[in-house]
């Protein structure tokens, strides 16, 4: 959606220097690519090369910000924070899609299913009976609601989702083509040489403003429910066992495995391919980073690497200390040989 200059200035709360204050702006790009009707943004000095030699129309920048050689047909966006300035701008210039409210043809809708206001339901939606839907919630393409299921205002729910039964999610919340929320939990006990299924008889509950990425499975709970906090992130090819506690804004990046039972505190952040085993606390705003193994508790407020994960600066020293092994070695092979010619001489 085109707009001048000044008015994506105002709106995102920035003040323009230099530039046409009547030029238009068309969308938005990276520093590396944009041109001329397009807005960028720059926020580190390593981008400054991309910057000098940039055709874009406008750049959002922060106050104090210092640059040099100023293209001459670009104006700067000077801001207390270009990144979520620049958020604002995106989001002005490419609108998400709006679905209008309907109910299509060829959508199913099984018994008593309870519909709020401006509710889009696609094709080949199948709602289950006693389902509802808050106000203004969209239902994608072939997406699958289970059984009671409860889908809060506002949320979107993306082509070939699938919902089991009982799941509750609260406002706001997005969920991703291919996400299986609610699928029963891995529980099993080994007897007489077989292994006997335990009931999975609980439910997934899932607070306001959460997202949650394609192709990302989170279990129901065995008796109870599996829990996602309020503005909690979790990424694509997630896998959330049953009766985890996730708790609120906690980020989980792509490939995350976390166990049954576990515990993730608020603002916890769990790296990509992290691998958390069962009945495991992480505390508030710990960081495990990326191909991390956890076995054990974690403290609030630390960061922890490796395999089995400890403390951040701990696991470092390690892998310096391993990447000099074979030098090591061969000072040990060296000495070796002068104390066998030693021992020859004696």
């Amino acid at each position: 959606m085109p707009m001048k200059l000044k008015e994506l200035a105002d709106f995102c709360d920035a003040r323009i220097v230099g530039g046409d204050l009547s030029s238009s702006i068309y969308s938005a790009a990276d520093i590396k690519s944009a041109q001329a009707g397009q807005v960028t943004q720059l926020t580190s000095a390593r981008y400054v090369q991309h910057f000098k030699n940039s055709t874009a129309s406008a750049c959002f920048i922060a106050e104090g910000f210092a640059v040099d050689n100023i293209p001459e047909s670009m104006a700067l966006l000077v801001c207390a924070d270009p990144e979520i300035s620049f958020i604002k701008a995106v989001e002005l210039l490419h609108p998400a899609k709006v679905y209008s409210p309907e109910i299509t043809p060829q959508a199913v809708l099984e018994e008593n299913v309870n519909l709020g206001n401006e509710v889009y339901i696609g094709p080949y939606a199948v709602i289950s009976q006693n389902a509802s839907i808050g106000d203004g919630s969209a239902i994608l393409a072939g997406a699958y609601l289970g059984k009671n299921v409860k889908v809060g205002k506002n949320c979107r729910i993306y082509p070939y989702a699938v919902i089991y039964d009982d799941v509750v999610l609260g406002d706001n919340v997005i969920i991703h083509s291919g996400s299986i929320i609610g699928a029963d939990g891995f529980g099993y006990k080994f007897r007489n040489n077989v292994h006997v299924k335990v009931p999975q008889v609980g439910n997934v509950v899932i607070d306001d403003n959460v997202e949650i990425g394609a192709n990302t499975c989170i279990d129901r709970g065995a008796l109870g429910s599996t829990l996602i906090g309020a503005g909690s992130k979790i990424d694509n090819l997630v896998q959330i066992g049953h009766n985890n506690k996730v708790g609120k804004n906690v980020i989980m990046c792509g490939l995350t495995g976390v166990s049954g039972s576990c515990n993730i505190e608020d603002y916890a952040i769990l790296a990509g391919s992290s691998g958390i085993a069962d009945h495991v606390t992480i505390g508030q705003g710990a960081v495990v980073m990326a191909r991390s193994g956890v076995a054990g508790d974690v403290k609030a407020g630390s960061q922890v690497f490796g395999s089995p994960a400890k403390d951040k600066k701990t696991a470092y020293k390690e892998q310096i200390a391993i990447s000099k092994l074979p030098e090591l070695l061969k000072k040990v092979k060296l000495l070796e040989e002068k104390i066998q010619a030693l021992e020859k001489k004696l």
